[in-house]
């Protein structure tokens, strides 16, 4: 008798475990072929749900107690001297465990203690599955080390639990889910080809705009002819990098034998990424952009509150099958040190892809090594390419020799040196220390002016201290729905030549289009300033003469966060008179490196894989518990401004589905705990609030 792995929903259908085993097979064997690891997959499917050939598994079905399907797969795994496949077996409902030692027992939650209990009897699946012994990738074989097998257990991982996913649902919905949405990549090429003709055939009207047109061909050209590898593409803020970069990828993509699936955007600050997303979007089609990021979170959506259209988007954003895809830093890099189904699931879409990371000088020093390790991996082992796009490149080339020697950075542009000289907009001068009323006093008699500081203090101080008519403030305490109408009235007051003074912390330096007359910046690192001084004379209409970035210092210390980089910017600015020249950038880099030592890997995550955790190897569990780019210690506030205010009176009313919490994320704001704390105790929150928050 065939026993079943899964019964409909209505009681009407049946699938066979050999069913289930087999096509979960096919799927994950096409999701790891990108990476040469179809066997692999294949055995690892066949092998994942054995344990449901047990007595107990098929009483579950009936409505019987939960049992451990699991574990038998993986000790068969193990028996075949198959790690990988062991972990990502043990792990597909669960988690990847920590790998563990030999002395631990079968109480523990490691690969090593699972081995070690007693399981149901579920041998009848020899009568029905035989799965081919699968030999290692020889790559992997040639590169055995941990940290190059741990990144190949959660790839291994993303193909099963994906191709899990997927066979279950379409069983269990009686058909196919309508997944994979957009045109093919070379439809795109064709689309950016005429967009980039209309832009080349332009008379161009300022030098600005004629070294873009440079650097896009550059990008072009390039793109048609470069292997796959890491590149860098660095470009003076106003340079046009966006669209150039996206025409590279595009190029480089379909020029590739065979042609890569999908080109990954990766994004540092959720403040940009809608605008980015748009903009690709308003070139591509709406249907050929998918944006995932903490604020747009799909699976939260009720199913039949959408459209196709939408649904197909919900679809794409579980595992990125999307040819173009908008994400953020910290997704991005926290999904690839996971243990989880639901952040790996994506994993293995990201190989054979072009991966662009914008404003790449904000990769998070604090793991910086971590994620040029895992940069590395994907070039070298899963047929990637990786551009580092920044007008303030971050040198990192001594890190890509640490762990992967043969990678070197490759310019797009073909001379950045020159283009820096070109396209230089402002004129930088160093301001000094001045009282904070003499200060906002200055800035109050410019018309229009920025200034960027370091505490949301700060801005809020010197905001109060501005001209009312015209004055802006800034800071992360914003929900993004009033954020996006501040700025939207910034750009038309500064278009129009209406009084305009914006107070901001940084949140405005990167990716944001805003162009001023006069910008200040308070001392920080060398790329956060550089980066602000982007916003001023953006388009070049000015003469840099008349555009003037003025650096300046407050008289208390500035905050422990800024403190490393600042001392970089003043070590790198010792021997360079030019503040903006790339040498002086590339001193920076090196001195803040130096200063921040072992910083570079806060969590101790490549630590953590090549020699274990108090004799735990392979510790996946315990590395993706602390692999967190963004302090977690905040509490969501939903703020009743604008559409927000009806939103909230739902919540109020008790009302907590999950597309309300959808469509409330443009009004939330998050703050560090003790501010929580004081906003409550004076009466600022409803407890309704409170309550519903967390629960999200």
């Amino acid at each position: 008798m065939k026993l079943l792995a899964h019964i409909s929903d209505d009681k009407t259908r049946t699938q066979t475990i050999e069913e289930h085993l087999t096509s979960t097979a096919a799927l994950a064997g096409n999701f790891a072929a990108a990476f040469g690891a179809q066997a692999e997959a294949a055995y690892t499917a066949l092998l994942h749900d054995i344990g449901k050939y047990s007595a107990g598994f098929q009483q579950r079905l009936q409505g019987g107690p939960p049992v451990d399907h699991s574990t038998a797969g993986a000790k068969a795994a193990i028996q075949d001297g198959n790690i990988p496949a062991a972990l990502a077996i043990a792990g597909h409902h669960s988690g990847i465990p920590d790998l563990g030692n030999p002395h631990d027992t079968a109480d523990e939650s490691t690969l090593v203690g699972r081995s070690k209990r007693r399981i149901e009897d579920c041998s009848q699946w020899k009568q029905e599955i035989s799965p081919a012994k699968a030999a290692l990738p020889p790559w992997l074989l040639r590169q055995p080390d941990n940290l190059t097998m741990a990144f190949f257990t959660r790839m291994l991982y993303s193909s099963l639990v994906d191709a899990d996913f997927i066979d279950t649902e379409t069983f269990m919905d009686g058909k196919a889910a309508p997944r994979g949405m957009g045109e093919p990549l070379s439809a795109l090429l064709e689309k950016v080809r005429a967009q980039a003709k209309r832009y080349l055939d332009s008379p161009a009207a300022s030098p600005v705009a004629q070294e873009r047109n440079k650097v896009l061909q550059a990008c072009m050209e390039q793109g048609a002819h470069a292997p796959q590898g890491l590149y860098t593409l660095t470009v003076p803020t106003g340079g046009g990098k966006t669209f150039a970069s996206l025409a590279f990828a595009l190029e480089h993509a379909v020029a590739q034998k065979p042609q890569m699936e999908r080109i990954i955007y990766v994004i540092p600050y959720t403040s940009i990424i809608d605008q980015t997303a748009q903009t690709f979007a308003d070139l591509l089609g709406e249907d050929n952009v998918l944006a995932h990021f903490s604020g747009v979170d799909y699976k939260l959506t009720e199913k039949d509150d959408l459209t196709p259209a939408q649904y197909r988007k919900l679809l794409s954003s579980e595992n990125w099958d999307a040819p173009i895809v908008v994400t953020t830093a910290v997704q991005f890099f926290e999904s690839l040190y996971a243990n989880r189904s639901s952040r790996c699931r994506k994993l293995h879409n990201i190989a054979d892809s072009v991966i662009i990371f914008d404003e790449a000088q904000t990769l998070p020093g604090d793991y910086l090594a971590p994620c040029v390790s895992a940069i590395a991996q994907l070039i070298q082992h899963y047929h990637s390419t990786a551009v580092l796009c920044t007008a303030t490149q971050p040198a990192l080339e001594p890190l890509f020799r640490r762990f992967a020697p043969e990678l070197h950075p490759q310019e797009i542009t073909p001379d950045a040196a020159r283009l820096y000289e070109v396209l230089r907009r402002t004129t930088l001068q160093d301001l000094g220390t001045l009282p904070q009323e003499e200060f906002a006093a200055r800035l109050a008699r410019h018309p229009q002016v920025l200034c960027v500081v370091n505490r949301r203090k700060t801005a809020q101080q010197l905001y109060a201290a501005l001209p009312a008519e015209g004055s802006y403030c800034l800071t992360t305490l914003l929900c993004a729905a009033d954020r996006r109408r501040q700025l939207n009235d910034i750009r038309q007051r500064l278009k129009v030549g209406l009084p305009c003074r914006v107070v901001s912390t940084s949140l405005i330096e990167a990716g944001v289009d805003v162009d001023f007359p006069a910008v200040y910046r308070e001392l920080a690192g060398l790329d956060s300033v550089l980066q602000a001084a982007g916003r001023c004379n953006r388009e070049g209409k000015r003469a840099p003469e008349e555009s003037i970035v003025t650096v300046f210092e407050r008289a208390e210390l500035p905050p422990m966060l800024f403190r490393t980089a600042i001392g970089a910017t003043r070590e790198a600015l010792m021997n360079s008179c030019d503040i903006g020249a790339r040498e002086t950038m590339q001193n920076y880099f090196d001195a803040l490196r130096s200063l921040s030592g072992e910083t570079l890997d806060k969590s101790g995550v490549i630590k953590a894989f090549e020699k274990g955790i108090n004799g735990c190897e392979l510790p996946f569990r315990t590395v993706a518990e602390n692999f967190h780019l963004i302090d977690q210690n905040t509490r969501t506030v939903y703020v009743p401004f604008g559409g927000g205010a009806a939103l909230v009176e739902q919540l109020k009313e008790g009302e907590c589905s999950k597309g309300l919490y959808r469509k409330l994320g443009r009004y939330a704001v998050s703050v560090y705990e003790p501010h929580f704390q004081k906003l409550y105790a004076a009466g600022a929150l409803l407890t309704a609030i409170i309550q519903s928050s967390s629960a999200s």
